[in-house]
């Protein structure tokens, strides 16, 4: 086994001796070759000289699927089929990820060989957050006979910790209102309290621990009706359950054994014998207990069946529960909305983003004799009974690249909503469109263009890749580099056009952007793909339109859903894992890695202020008390990852030099000098003690 530590990559096969102390892919780099011929050089090498049988690919995503080439039916001349040859490649993926993993399919030949996502557990509460509510529960329980001052002194002592909490502003006045505020702090605790977060990170063909085992199943048990003491016993007991008419339990129970019995080694192993890798369909656990047992191959979806019967169906209550929040929060009634798609939410929901934006439209799919989709079509004003909103999409090239038919559908459904005979009252899309016919004499066609995206072959905005290097100076070069590399608009002939002035004209009357999160695993501050998207494009908007668009989260790990203010959804997850013992305990139970995660949780939080400015400052106080101003946490990170600590407080300094928060003079100092240290550890000069 090799290990190609820059691209997580092993390669399998007789090694034979290197010459050459380190990554081989390394060396090849290192010679001033251009990525790609490196890329050929080594691959031929494994084939050639190293007389390879197989190459294994580690994580989500490598670099092979992605270089250039057709998306489809490649040629012997396109970079992935070059590379790869004849040569088996065998692709751990997460099983949560179907839309990458079948570019990976398409494009590198890859055999899928799924693995779980980590446990996932309920947030809790910690620290003084666990006191606040003891003491709001003590409050509640104070009878109408309680004497008016231990209530108050009660309200009082609630208020302070809520104030050094950041939940409550020192300005608050509870005089007339301290029931009221009392009760909101309550909702808001058992929000934080319930909200899921994953625990640690998962071990390849290992079970998790009994502990995490417990609460992933509990979860597991909520989420289908059950979770009762005498189910879950029934769920981990070695006997069959007495009632064997409890469908839950006995899917549980199920779920339970895959788990312990983690055949994702086995998989592999079987894999490399050039044995059959049984088909599986991916997703989420939470949603779909068919991903078990892991260790097969995840397989694709029929395209014309996307969006489903559900998904239409909810995706009209959650277009619906975006308006009434936006409208809740004394804001006029939205014209234009910004919504963000990508392929691997649309994957696991049955296309229910899609059908958010058909339902903001007023519009839904066209089903040919054989049921399947073939174009779409508006619902009429009467049975709409609300106007139709100008609806702005934005794909990642996953999205792109694997629901052609589906982008077509939502270009054919603004082209129709610009094209409708109808009141500008009662139309928004129709109302913007004429509007830039008239002012730019273009064609109707053109001035309905709605669905945007990378050009062909590309991906991504970038603005992750100028936020990690830090290789900015004023936040519209972010919102610069976003509106160049997502231009391109896609009609409904599904060809894409370089149409710059369409996309800004739109952006210049977005009222609110918008994005799903569908997975409990990864939240908003976890991916810098969520802000390089959906921050992007909120960057965007501003340069458009000289105004901020509000931003808005659709929360749909459990139950229901909701939606929640970006403010609001940063703050939950900070408090919920940053600075929650038991995310960062389990991350940090993973060493180097977990460190790793920390710091990529602390630089996506400053890529959100970088794009929307929606960050509160208490988040960057309580980021720094938490990991760098404790010095027994400081030394911890410092010895089991001494980069990632050193970039935990180059971040933390970067958002005070950016005017993200401006911490007092102490503060600064300590957290300077604590930076300094950590660069001397990194450059050898002076010692850490180990933890």
């Amino acid at each position: 086994f090799v290990l190609g530590a820059q691209f997580g990559s092993v390669f399998v096969g007789i090694q034979p001796s290197f010459g050459y102390e380190g990554d081989p892919m390394r060396l090849l780099f290192e010679s001033g070759m251009t990525p790609t011929h490196a890329f050929s050089a080594f691959y031929r090498y494994l084939q050639d000289t190293f007389d390879a049988d197989a190459v294994l690919h580690f994580g989500t995503h490598g670099a092979l699927e992605f270089m250039p080439g057709k998306q489809t039916a490649l040629s012997g001349n396109c970079w992935p089929d070059r590379l790869i040859r004849d040569l088996p490649n065998f692709y751990l993926y997460a099983a949560n990820n179907p839309s990458e993993g079948m570019i990976a399919k398409r494009r590198s030949a890859a055999t899928l060989i799924s693995y779980l996502t980590p446990p996932l557990c309920d947030a809790g509460l910690y620290k003084e957050l666990s006191d606040l509510k003891t003491s709001i529960d003590r409050f509640r329980a104070l009878s109408d006979t309680s004497s008016a001052d231990e209530r108050e002194r009660l309200a009082d002592t609630i208020r302070a910790l809520a104030i050094t909490l950041d939940l409550e502003s020192e300005d608050a006045d509870w005089t007339e209102r301290a029931d009221d505020a009392v009760y909101g702090l309550l909702l808001r605790l058992d929000e934080m309290q319930q909200t899921l977060i994953p625990h640690g990170l998962h071990v390849l063909g290992e079970a998790p621990r009994d502990d995490d085992q417990r609460s992933f199943m509990q979860v597991l048990a909520e989420e289908r009706g059950a979770g009762s003491e005498e189910q879950m016993a029934a769920v981990f007991s070695d006997t069959e359950p007495e009632d064997a008419s409890d469908a839950a339990v006995i899917e549980l129970r199920g779920i339970h054994k895959h788990i312990v019995n983690n055949p994702e080694l086995d998989g592999l192993i079987h894999a490399l014998d050039a044995g059959f890798v049984a088909p599986a369909p991916g997703g989420d656990l939470l949603r779909n207990a068919e991903v078990l047992p892991t260790g097969r191959n995840i397989h694709g979806f029929d395209p014309f069946r996307l969006p489903s019967a559900f998904a239409l169906k909810d995706g009209a209550e959650q277009s619906e529960r975006l308006i009434q929040k936006h409208l809740a929060g004394g804001n006029p009634y939205p014209e234009t909305i910004a919504m963000v798609l990508w392929g691997t939410d649309n994957l696991k929901t049955e296309g229910g983003p899609i059908a958010q934006a058909l339902a903001l439209l007023g519009a839904r799919p066209r089903f040919d004799s054989y049921g399947k989709i073939c174009g779409a079509e508006l619902i009429p004003l009467d049975a709409l009974e609300r106007p139709r909103i100008d609806v702005v999409m934005t794909l990642s090239g996953i999205f792109r690249d694997l629901l052609p038919h589906q982008t077509r559908l939502l270009a054919e459904a603004a082209l129709l909503a610009g094209s409708a005979d109808e009141p500008a009252d009662r139309n928004f899309v129709r109302k913007h469109v004429l509007a830039y016919m008239s002012e730019h004499d273009v064609a109707l066609e053109t001035a309905a263009l709605r669905v945007f995206s990378n050009a062909d072959g590309a991906y991504g905005s970038n603005v992750n890749h100028m936020v990690e290097n830090g290789r900015w100076n004023e936040e519209d070069e972010l919102a610069e580099t976003y509106s160049r590399r997502k231009c391109f608009a896609y009609g409904s002939n599904g060809a894409p056009t370089r149409s710059p002035e369409v996309l800004q004209q739109v952006l210049s009357k977005v009222d609110l952007a918008y994005q799903n999160l569908e997975s409990a695993e990864a939240g908003i501050t976890t991916l810098d793909h969520y802000f390089d998207t959906l921050g992007g494009i909120s960057r965007a908007v501003k340069r458009a339109s000289g105004r901020e668009a509000q931003v808005y989260i659709g929360d749909q790990t459990r139950g229901e859903g909701q939606v929640r203010t970006l403010s609001d959804q940063v703050a939950l997850e900070t408090r919920t894992r940053a600075l929650n013992p038991k995310w960062y305990e389990g991350m940090l139970e993973h060493g180097y890695e977990g460190v790793r995660q920390i710091e990529a949780q602390i630089t996506n939080t400053l890529g959100w202020s970088a794009t929307t400015g929606k960050v509160d400052p208490w988040v960057y106080k309580q980021l720094t008390q938490t990991f760098m101003l404790d010095e027994h946490m400081r030394k911890r990170l410092a010895t089991l990852n001494p980069q990632a600590s050193v970039k935990v407080a180059q971040r933390l300094l970067e958002a005070h030099e950016r005017q993200y928060w401006t911490p007092d003079s102490e503060t600064l100092d300590a957290l300077r000098n604590a930076g300094e240290e950590l660069e001397d550890h990194v450059e050898g000069i002076g010692e850490v003690v180990a933890a």
